[in-house]
């Protein structure tokens, strides 16, 4: 590997503002905020605006989409003359 080629990979905090989570990980992502760490370190802190702890899939509250009523919504408004074959 050549010097001075790569960016400094290096401890970051990763801090979710919406969730009020953060978590600690290795990045080559900068920042000019720090955080003191509960192992009593200072690390460059990054905010994001959404992370696993925020997100709607991961937290459980994703919408489903109902992919049947849809079908049934089309076909009410257009009738079978919108699944003609152009073959």
């Amino acid at each position: 590997m050549q010097k001075d080629k790569h960016p400094d990979y290096r401890p970051v905090v990763f801090r979710d503002r919406s969730a009020g989570y953060a978590f600690l990980t290795r990045s080559t992502a900068s920042s000019e905020k720090t955080i003191e760490w509960d192992d009593g370190n200072t690390y460059p802190v990054v905010d994001v605006e959404i992370s696993a702890e925020s997100h709607p899939f991961h937290t459980g509250q994703a919408r489903v989409v109902d992919a049947e009523g849809q079908i049934a919504k089309f076909e009410r408004r257009y009738g079978e003359a919108g699944h003609e074959d152009t073959a």
